[in-house]
């Protein structure tokens, strides 16, 4: 790790406090990297946070992704310093020999970040990257600080942002904050609360056949079918792109899922009216209900792997999820520490990011579960924490350990 234990908490305190990552594309954001591409007429541009184990781009222009492996970044490298990073042929330096970034693609020759900086910390850059080695003089440089520095300003203000503009859902911070409100009363008072979780099916075959102005009918139609089939009461936040969030108060288990079959029997029933001709759409539900003294992202949690179970039993369905042993399960607090993977006796690590956490268990991000053992270690330096970990589940780049 390039940066300091203590000072990698406070950095990840920094991007949690934020709520951003994996959030959908936003065209303040997009236009600084297209604005970054005119300036400099460089072929790639990107708005990068890194969290514990990969760069995320919340935009980008020229690459292939939306995240990659941090270690080889480039960024990574740039965040470790406090003044902007430029290197004029990659070739040239020694840290960047045989760098899986450098001699495969995107093949970067070239490479300027200037730091997004909040709270004191780095928390990720904004660059502009070449196939071939390139000047970049002081004009340049103050150029690239100053765009850097109207990132930082749109972060903050998409902060106070209380609604997703596309949809009218609620932002996913917003969405946050009212399901914690809802899950006090609902743990105070003894009400039955549901959480579901709705994801549109095949949305990238859309994107991809029709381009993303449908793409954007396809979800605003989708929230807008969802809101007349459910209560006033009812809350729905927008988490990912294509992705929602359901909030049910007052309403137990069987309940919610009439509901939220109601809500998936109207967005299938409709199609959506667009100028290349209407298109049929479907969504995929799961739906848990709040446990006593469960915190909210637990019970969601559990919402998104009954929405992953409706994927692979075929799409277009709802399903309900029911927990094994809910006695027995403990209780997990929501963190974002930057950890690491550890086997093979201790030739093979992995970069994660540690997402929940208690006594005996704990859930992690990763770049890929490919290659992972079914047991392990998980240490967070941050905390001088380390256990052998086994497997429990995983689902994409996600997966659940049981320490022993």
């Amino acid at each position: 790790m390039l940066i300091k234990p203590e000072t990698e908490a406070r950095r990840l305190d920094a991007i949690a406090s934020l709520d951003i990552l994996d959030t959908p594309r936003e065209p303040a954001f997009d236009r600084l990297t297209v604005l970054c591409r005119r300036i400099f007429s460089a072929p790639m541009s990107t708005i990068t946070l890194i969290d514990g184990h990969r760069q995320w781009f919340k935009a980008e222009v020229g690459m292939a992704d939306r995240d990659t492996d941090r270690r080889p970044a480039l960024c990574n490298y740039a965040i470790a310093q406090d003044t902007p990073l430029v290197i004029p042929d990659t070739h040239d330096d020694p840290r960047f020999t045989d760098n899986v970034f450098v001699y495969g693609r995107p093949f970067i020759r070239f490479y300027a970040g200037a730091q997004l900086r909040i709270s004191g910390v780095n928390i990720g850059t904004l660059c502009v990257m070449d196939t071939k080695p390139r000047q970049f003089d002081a004009e340049a440089l103050a150029i690239l600080t100053d765009l850097a520095a109207i990132a930082v300003d749109e972060l903050l203000l998409r902060n106070l942002s209380m609604q997703d503009n596309l949809t009218g859902a609620l932002s996913r911070r917003a969405f946050r904050a009212e399901a914690e409100r809802l899950s006090a009363l609902a743990n105070r008072h003894g009400h039955s609360l549901t959480l579901a979780v709705l994801d549109v099916d095949h949305f990238k075959q859309v994107n991809d056949t029709y381009g993303h102005a449908v793409g954007d009918a396809v979800l605003a139609s989708v929230i807008a079918t969802c809101r007349d089939s459910l209560r006033g009461s009812d809350i729905i936040g927008r988490i990912g792109g294509e992705e929602f969030a359901i909030l049910l108060p007052h309403t137990d288990l069987a309940s919610g899922m009439a509901a939220i079959e109601k809500a998936r029997l109207a967005i299938a029933a409709h199609k959506v009216e667009t100028p290349c001709g209407p298109v049929p759409v479907t969504c995929s539900l799961g739906a848990a209900s709040l446990l006593p003294g469960q915190h909210f992202d637990d019970a969601l949690r559990n919402a998104d792997l009954a929405m992953y179970s409706a994927k692979k039993a075929g799409r277009n369905r709802s399903i309900a999820w029911v927990d094994p042993a809910p006695s027995i399960s403990p209780a997990r607090r929501r963190v974002f520490k930057a950890g690491q993977i550890t086997f093979n006796s201790g030739r093979s690590t992995f970069d994660c990011t540690v997402r929940a956490l208690s006594e005996g268990e704990a859930t992690v991000e990763v770049i890929s579960t490919a290659d992972l053992p079914g047991q392990f270690k998980l240490a967070i330096a941050s905390d001088g924490f380390s256990r052998a970990c086994r497997m429990v589940s995983k689902s994409d780049n996600r997966i659940d350990v049981a320490f022993v």
